[in-house]
């Protein structure tokens, strides 16, 4: 009796599964703990390895793979949907449909969407939404930060305003912030993800799912394309122009929700406010990463003031209404990448040493100004010492001409090379390249190569460190030269499908580079870098000689 009133109990009161709305009966057994809590508590790591477990008994149409091992040694399991199923990137690949992945829980504390997998999980197999997998193969990863998700405590989620009443941490288990290890991968969550998702199953649409920090717009749900820097513009001119325009469109029309681009303002500016600030460009954040990539991204980031249950819901309705669309236009998603892609490769080989690219970013605003802007508003008031201050409102108002930096202008360029030589002595950075799924190529005679060498001049550390590191950055000039490579030495030919990805990486002058992240600070400080200047090792290459000499 107590299990057939569960029963009941699920299929009339889950109204944030479109699945229960078609009074959809589920095994108690795929109960999630926020809706056996009354949603005040989050999913364990142990809770989803259970719903896991249990849901793979009942579907042909689902494997149950792993990214890796988390710091604290926790498995981190994948789960891809397909119909047929494929259990192995070769049989996705061969199906001809697109893979996309969906990744929740990078931040431990932001947790509606792990619980947003599990239930579309449970409605693609078992519910109403098998239409999806129609034209597309899905990925989950619910608990991508396993560590931190179950480090729970009260408190850590301030603007989540205690819903649920225990969150987990930020970090892994190393103190990382996840989203901040796109470029360096020192992570295992980091180094798993890249070579068993992005390398292996080569998603052709990533969307991350995160919950804002607290800034008060109006918004139940903030997104944001992979920002268009150094990278082609056809991914993120669909993703920002078409796709995510329609879906805001959707869910106000079909569910009165409110969704916009993702931001944050201060009051410190003053009020009304003038201007909202998207986050910055840097691929360190897997998102942005992703475009380079020549691929397409989603960040999703719900407004942490709603209630858990309300983050959930329209959490659900997003990623709903992307897997939707990606499955109504997966062909069109494919060619726009895949064309991408050979645009990369072509503007290596027809403009190398011709052209220049951005290494260095500032964010400006976009041309057209923010209209009809939603946001809680603040009043001012004056303290008793005399200064004043704002204070929000229970309303929501409208501003319009509120200028939106989101755009992003390069500062500093660089000659695009055919490509880069490293010294057999820097194979640590050759091996780095590799696991961000580069080809790197391994010199087996002398070979002389014409180019230039970067001088650095100057060589500054940052005085405060971010994620261990103390952020270092190179001014100087080029000059140019010849190369010889010897039996050893590393060679990246640039005309390959990671060219943006890697030209950014190993650029010396580069905001978010290997330099940046302190590959090469123990070669340039021996060499005196900073008082002397030192020639940075990595040579650029614009093409090759044919009669060896001696360098």
């Amino acid at each position: 009796m107590k299990k057939n009133l569960s029963l009941v109990l699920l299929a009339g009161t889950l109204t944030l599964s479109a699945s229960a709305q078609t009074s959809t009966v589920f095994p108690e057994s795929l109960l999630l703990v926020p809706e056996k809590s009354n949603f005040e508590k989050t999913t364990t790591y142990a809770d989803m390895m259970q719903f896991l477990g249990s849901i793979k008994t009942m579907s042909p149409n689902i494997h149950i793979g792993s990214t890796g091992t988390s710091t604290l040694g926790k498995d981190i399991p994948m789960v891809v949907l397909s119909q047929p199923a494929v259990t192995s990137p070769e049989a996705a690949k061969a199906s001809g449909k697109p893979v996309i992945y969906i990744q929740a829980n990078i931040h431990g504390g932001e947790v509606e969407g792990k619980e947003v997998c599990m239930m579309l999980i449970r409605d693609i197999l078992l519910g109403n939404k098998k239409e999806l997998l129609k034209n597309q193969i899905i990925v989950f990863v619910p608990m991508y930060n396993t560590d931190g998700n179950d480090k729970m405590a009260k408190g850590l989620r301030p603007s989540q305003e205690n819903s649920p009443l225990e969150t987990g941490t930020r970090e892994n288990g190393q103190g990382l912030d996840l989203n901040r290890d796109g470029i360096k991968m020192e992570a295992p969550e980091t180094r798993g993800m890249i070579q068993n998702i992005l390398t292996a199953w080569d998603p052709q649409m990533v969307v991350d799912l995160h919950t804002t920090n607290g800034t008060w717009h109006g918004y139940s749900l903030t997104w944001a394309p992979g920002y268009l820097y150094a990278g082609q513009p056809g991914p993120f001119e669909f993703t920002n122009h078409k796709m995510l325009p329609y879906i805001t469109q959707q869910v106000k029309e079909k569910n009165d929700l409110y969704f916009g681009p993702f931001g944050d303002f201060n009051v410190r500016e003053g009020w009304p406010l003038k201007s909202f600030y998207t986050y910055n460009h840097h691929p360190r954040y897997i998102i942005n990463q992703i475009g380079l990539r020549n691929r397409m991204s989603v960040l999703s980031e719900a407004f942490a003031h709603e209630r858990f249950y309300q983050r959930i819901n329209t959490t659900y309705k997003f990623v709903y209404e992307i897997l939707d669309y990606c499955n109504r236009h997966a062909a069109e998603i494919v060619r726009i990448n895949q064309e991408a892609e050979a645009a990369a490769i072509k503007n290596v080989l027809e403009n190398a040493g011709k052209i220049q690219k951005g290494v260095r970013y500032k964010m400006v605003a976009k041309p057209t100004p923010l209209n009809h802007f939603r946001t809680y508003d603040y009043i001012r008031y004056t303290k008793p010492d005399g200064s004043s201050a704002y204070t929000k409102t229970g309303s929501i108002v409208h501003y319009d001409n509120v200028n939106y930096y989101a755009d992003f202008r390069d500062t500093v360029r660089a000659t695009l090379p055919r490509g880069y030589i490293i010294p057999a002595a820097f194979a640590r950075i050759a091996e780095h390249l590799k696991q961000q799924g580069a080809i790197v190529t391994q010199a087996t005679k002398k070979q002389v190569y014409s180019g230039e060498t970067f001088l650095v001049e100057q060589f500054s550390k940052a005085p405060r460190k971010f994620e261990g590191h103390s952020l270092a950055s190179a001014e100087g000039r080029y000059q140019n030269g010849e190369y010889t490579v010897q039996p050893g030495d590393f060679l990246v030919d640039l005309a390959q499908p990671l060219a943006n990805l890697i030209f950014y990486t190993l650029e010396p002058q580069s905001d978010d580079g290997l330099l940046t992240w302190n590959f090469f600070d123990e070669y340039l400080e021996a060499k005196g870098a900073g008082t002397t200047p030192v020639a940075f090792p990595v040579f650029k290459y614009f093409s090759t000689k044919t009669t060896a000499k001696k360098k």
